[in-house]
């Protein structure tokens, strides 16, 4: 694991081990002794071979690899292990020394090396750790693996918008464009490499004033490494294919009514995976790309036959504007389909100050207090003076304070969060969520302050749960309960991007060891990695391998995020 450099201002490659701290306790639990091992699977690129690299690092193991080009080719992932003459008997007993054996791609072994690997799980003296990728068709010794139990598995879910966030932060990208190629990608770490390669080396990223952040508006960069990745989409051979995906290609963000298009063209399209319909009969483009791809690949005369009307997104802005504020009224900001706004941005076209301003709001009371500042300055891209976005991008980026909350109901609320709870007790909705935590903090309620961060992450309120959570930590007698509610409040914290409040202010601390704290507290203090090195008697290696673990656990890639992590209540523990 490479030792962690926070001043780093580019996309450094090979990427940093982000998120799967879970799915990494999970496989070197499984190479612990009496284990038999296990078998990793997900989609093409969603990170299985680096997820099982940092398990096995610096650990004696062998790694095998299958191939496409070689599965004909008896034994073909062994030739580097195994003699040309060796028979499938004496590879099992060569091989049964092998403490641990990492099978790479295993969905393409060849037929012989399937079975070699089967026997070795079945004799059980070779701990196996095993990576296949959907989609493609295993031979059945692969499969039997976990379908004949004898290696448990591990499903891989995509990385979540979060630990993409983190990955990407040095590539220094604003947040809806961090959005944009999270849901691009829809887990393809690949992918996602492809495009912001291209993106930084075809001068797309334009810079985002004041911010010292980049964004990208506008067309897809089809590069080889995309087309190869659009080709189910791009090269169509059934009569009428092309033409209805251009067509769902040019509606979007909005859908097409099924009626209104080839029924049988839009049944091969749907068993081949490249389109959605809806219980309505509304049909849509079932990856974000293809739409990109083919408004790109369309040419100019035909674009301008299929292009909508300028104003044809209205009513459907109009028709989002209003169901996110109603979710805010019902104080309820749980995650609403909003294709049409964020589909505005990604082109790049005008939105209206009214829209991001409610936008940016959402993404506040969320706790996504970067995104929300984003969508504050769309709004001023077009309307420099409007007062609603200027007092969203004051709120989110703290320059203002609680009494700027254009909201009534919030606006009370936040002497809750400043732990002023006599500020607000009877003056909240009877019965809310905000009310019942106002409740709980003014008697001193460890466990129902617990149960009302609970009831806001319900509702989508993550920053003031993990608030909530923190209060309980001071409020709990029983050190376990407080180490708990802290855990949590750590965990929801990480997701609120960068949110600096009272309430949460060097809660964090608690999650490293001590001489890890040490280090932060001098890290945070403006010192480099050797002069704490010189500081403490250790090396600077040591010193950059502790500020690693610690930055996972802070959940930051940011040494400038330091100083805020420790300066509250609990600075002297370091």
């Amino acid at each position: 694991m490479r030792t962690y450099e926070p001043d780093a201002k580019t996309l450094e490659l090979p990427w940093p081990f982000t998120g799967r701290a879970d799915e990494l306790e999970l496989v070197r639990g499984a190479l612990t002794a009496g284990r038999p091992g296990i078998v990793v699977t997900g989609p093409a690129g969603h990170g299985k071979t680096r997820l099982i690299t940092e398990a096995v690092r610096g650990t004696d193991h062998v790694r095998v690899t299958g191939t496409p080009e070689a599965r004909n080719l008896p034994l073909a992932a062994f030739a580097h292990l195994l003699p040309d003459t060796a028979s499938l008997h004496q590879a099992v007993r060569m091989l049964s020394g092998v403490r641990l054996l990492v099978v790479d791609d295993a969905q393409w072994l060849d037929e012989t090396s399937a079975a070699l690997v089967h026997q070795l799980a079945v004799h059980g003296r070779t701990r196996l750790v095993v990576a296949a990728a959907d989609g493609a068709t295993a031979p059945g010794a692969v499969s039997r693996l976990w379908t004949g139990e004898l290696l448990p598995r591990l499903a891989l879910d995509p990385l979540s918008r979060e630990d993409t966030a983190q990955l990407l932060a040095g590539a220094g990208l604003e947040p809806l464009t961090v959005r944009r190629l999270h849901d691009a990608c829809r887990g393809d770490l690949r992918l996602l490499r492809d495009l912001v390669t291209a993106l930084a080396g075809s001068g797309r990223l334009t810079p985002v004033p004041g911010t010292g952040e980049r964004a990208w508006r506008g067309p897809l960069p089809l590069t080889p490494a995309v087309r190869e990745r659009l080709a189910p989409a791009l090269e169509r051979p059934g009569p009428g294919e092309r033409d209805t995906l251009e067509r769902l290609a040019f509606a979007e963000p909005l859908p097409l009514p099924i009626d209104d298009l080839a029924l049988d063209v839009l049944e091969r399209l749907e068993a081949d995976g490249l389109i959605h319909v809806d219980d309505q009969g509304a049909v849509t483009l079932a990856h974000p790309l293809h739409g990109a791809a083919l408004r790109a690949t369309t040419g100019r005369l035909r674009a301008r036959r299929l292009a909508r009307p300028a104003d044809a997104h209205g009513p459907a802005l109009a028709a989002e504007q209003r169901a996110l504020v109603r979710r805010m009224e019902q104080l309820d900001v749980r995650p609403v389909p909003t294709p049409v706004g964020e589909w505005l941005v990604a082109e790049g076209a005008p939105l209206p100050a009214g829209y991001a301003e409610v936008r940016a709001r959402f993404a506040r009371l969320r706790g996504e207090l970067r995104e929300a500042a984003a969508w504050a300055r769309e709004g001023l891209r077009e309307t420099p003076s409007d007062p609603g976005c200027r007092t969203e991008l004051g709120l989110a980026e703290g320059t203002l304070g609680e009494a700027a909350e254009p909201d009534g109901v919030h606006a009370l609320y936040g002497a809750v969060r400043l732990g002023e709870p006599e500020r607000a007790v009877g003056r909240l909705p009877a019965g809310s969520v905000f009310a019942r935590h106002a409740d709980a903090l003014a008697r001193g309620d460890g466990a129902a302050l617990d149960g009302a961060a609970e009831d806001l992450a319900e509702r989508g309120f993550v920053l003031y749960a993990a608030e909530a959570h923190a209060q309980a930590v001071r409020a709990h007698r029983d050190p376990r309960a407080a180490r708990l509610s802290r855990t949590r409040a750590v965990a929801l914290a990480r997701r609120c991007q960068g949110a600096r409040t009272p309430a949460l202010t060097g809660l964090v601390l608690g999650e490293l060891t001590a001489r890890q704290r040490q280090i932060v507290a001098l890290a945070a203090a403006g010192l480099s990695n050797r002069e704490i090195a010189e500081k403490l008697t250790l090396s600077v290696r040591t010193v950059g391998n502790h500020l690693y673990s610690a930055y996972t656990r802070l959940g930051t890639g940011d040494r400038g995020e330091l100083p805020w992590l420790v300066d509250g209540p609990e600075r002297e523990t370091a």
